[in-house]
């Protein structure tokens, strides 16, 4: 059955994706726009579970952190849809082309 649980554990599989925003590392060099992602990353967590979408985990809201700060850039999925990945995996993955 959904539950938070259960998506975070992958076990849960309907959902159709997880919810990414893209930056531009050069877009990052604007204040208002690196403010906006600090902003986005220190509160999605609290405020998805508003709008009742399932929030990732604090240890995967602070690896997206650390790829911001390190301008880790692209896309884990390459344009192919996949199921059953965990998002902490994600998060590690290289971007592909």
């Amino acid at each position: 059955l959904p539950s938070t649980d259960s998506v975070a554990a992958n076990t849960y599989s309907p959902l159709s994706r997880p919810l990414f925003v893209y930056v531009a590392a050069k877009s990052l060099d604007k204040p208002e726009v690196a403010n906006f992602v600090a902003f986005y990353l220190a509160n999605a967590g609290k405020l998805s579970k508003e709008v009742k979408f399932f929030p990732l985990s604090a240890a995967d809201y602070a690896h997206a952190s650390v790829n911001v700060k390190t301008r880790r850039t692209g896309t884990a999925f390459g344009g192919e849809p996949e199921v059953g990945v965990k998002i902490a995996d994600l998060l590690k993955r290289d971007p592909k082309e």
